[in-house]
């Protein structure tokens, strides 16, 4: 006899039509914000512009690239709690209001300071300071709205989605400076990039392709219940206090009674039995995350731990990126008859290097730990769990960073004595900053919950702005004492010996302080 299956209704249909273009439209609202929001990321780019024609100096370049880059943390915790209570749809339309604004200004206040000046202005150079730092709040505002929007989209692919949303933040600078060079750089090198017009481009671009996002994302998040009695026998892992005959051991053979460290006392591998062999799901329980208010956070000391870590490598990464212009400016050409200075297109090339390699490294590194350190997860009875086996801790990603960095700034005291060598700076630089943004959230979430993740990365964000002020001002400094009274610029590596010297030393400590935590947390990150 024939099986009748109710008919399919048009409204249905019509649903799951509109369910499905909302769902591309979302999307590309996620990737276009994420490829227009790194603006203040191309400060090298402009740069060498302000030098000769606003006549900054130094401290001053160093203070406006400040004011972008980490004018990002002082907001992020407000911004966190901002994205918890209206979601990323608010956020995105604040960053097209704050970006149009921040990047429009500086490029009206470009154009007109005349070029007849001989020294810097302190009122212009603030003015500046201000505006970029509204391109900053708008950067985090961006970023947060990106993050938030695809990983609530992508629920069960949560690291692949963050990963990816991060990657193409990443990747903003390397196709902003694309587009400097191809559509705003005269083929003279010394009029280079027209910064009038690119920031005005900029500031119309973002504000755009944001307020487009206001109008497809998210609005106030709903929270999924939590409510036990909700999860089927089937779904239930058991709880640490159930007795042993609930368990049939894990996939190596141990069973409960086996031994086991000491930060793991507790844990136990539970597989349904009611499940067929190939449907089994591994669950290794863990101790729930510290869920607490922010007074118990900042009295955790080893919260400051992981916040001096992110102070020191984030901190030397992004005094790098803030001023890779000017350390590319400082080092010769290997080739003798090349006496005129650098076009963009040179510095254009450092800095798509250092974006290329942050983008890759998140991308990779993100389904990396994901398989190798994957996250515990709440399983709606009140129990956290791993979803299965894990291999190594995150920390070895931060530990990883930290070396890597210490080895890139050995590397530039030794061996790069040309401009042409930089690759290398910029290759190290970029995959480190993107792999410790990659696996800071999995780490926040493992040990202090995921309800109250926005606000602690939000947090832990005030490291990374105190650790990037204190490296960007130890290298403007040493800049200007090795810079000749007759040169308007430090050249030779004597601009910043000192200063990558300081830096391999606090790597160190960096090193120890990630080794410390990844012994404390040994079997729950």
């Amino acid at each position: 006899m024939d099986t009748e299956y109710p008919p399919i209704s048009s409204r249905t249909v019509e649903s799951t039509r509109s369910s499905k273009l909302r769902l591309i439209l979302l999307c590309a609202s996620i990737t276009a914000n994420a490829l227009c929001a790194g603006g203040v990321y191309s400060f090298p780019l402009i740069s060498p512009a302000l030098v000769k024609h606003m006549k900054l100096t130094q401290p001053q370049l160093t203070t406006i690239a400040l004011a972008g880059m980490v004018g990002q943390y002082p907001f992020a915790a407000f911004v966190g709690k901002l994205l918890d209570r209206y979601g990323p749809r608010m956020c995105s339309l604040l960053a097209a209001i704050l970006f149009s604004l921040g990047l429009g200004l500086f490029s009206l206040e470009v154009a007109n300071t005349p070029d007849t000046i001989s020294a810097p202005s302190s009122a212009c150079f603030q003015r500046l300071s201000l505006y970029f730092g509204m391109a900053g709040l708008a950067t985090v505002l961006s970023y947060f709205s990106i993050v938030f929007s695809s990983t609530t989209t992508f629920p069960k692919y949560m690291g692949i989605a963050s990963g990816t949303s991060m990657a193409l933040f990443g990747f903003s600078p390397l196709l902003l400076s694309v587009l400097a060079s191809k559509f705003f750089t005269s083929p003279d090198p010394e009029e280079g990039l027209n910064v009038t017009n690119f920031l005005a481009f900029l500031a119309i671009l973002s504000g755009v392709v944001h307020v487009f996002g206001a109008i497809v994302m998210n609005g106030r998040p709903r929270h999924l219940s939590t409510d036990s009695s909700s999860s089927t026998p089937e779904d239930r892992p058991v709880s640490p206090t159930s007795s042993c005959s609930d368990f049939e051991g894990d996939h190596e053979g141990r069973g409960p009674s086996s031994d086991l460290d000491p930060e793991q006392q507790g844990l136990l591998i539970h597989r349904s039995p009611r499940k067929p062999p190939h449907e089994m799901a591994f669950h290794v329980v863990l101790q729930e995350p510290q869920h607490g208010s922010v007074a118990d956070l900042l009295t955790d000391p080893h919260f400051w731990l992981l916040a001096l870590v992110m102070a020191l490598i984030v901190g030397s990464a992004e005094m790098v990126m803030a001023n890779l212009g000017s350390i590319f400016l400082s080092l010769p050409s290997s080739s003798s008859s090349n006496s005129s200075p650098p076009s963009l297109i040179d510095v254009s090339t450092q800095v798509q290097v250092l974006s290329a390699s942050n983008t890759l490294s998140r991308l990779l590194i993100g389904p990396v730990a994901d398989f190798l350190s994957p996250v515990a997860a709440y399983l709606q009875n009140g129990i956290w769990s791993f979803p299965r086996k894990q291999h190594i801790s995150r920390m070895v990603f931060l530990t990883g960073a930290a070396m890597l960095l210490a080895m890139t700034f050995l590397w530039s005291e030794v061996g790069i004595k040309t401009r042409e060598g930089m690759w290398v700076m910029s290759v190290g630089v970029g995959v480190a900053y993107g792999a410790t943004f990659t696996v800071c959230p999995g780490i926040l979430s493992s040990i202090w919950g995921l309800p109250n993740l926005g606000r602690n990365f939000g947090i832990i964000s005030y490291a990374p702005f105190v650790g990037t002020t204190l490296f960007s001002y130890l290298y403007a400094f040493v800049a200007e004492h090795q810079t000749a009274p007759n040169e308007n610029a430090c050249e030779g590596i004597k601009c910043w010996r000192t200063t990558f010297w300081i830096s391999v030393l606090l790597m160190g400590t960096g090193m120890a302080c990630s080794g410390v935590l990844w012994k404390r947390w040994k079997g729950r990150v």
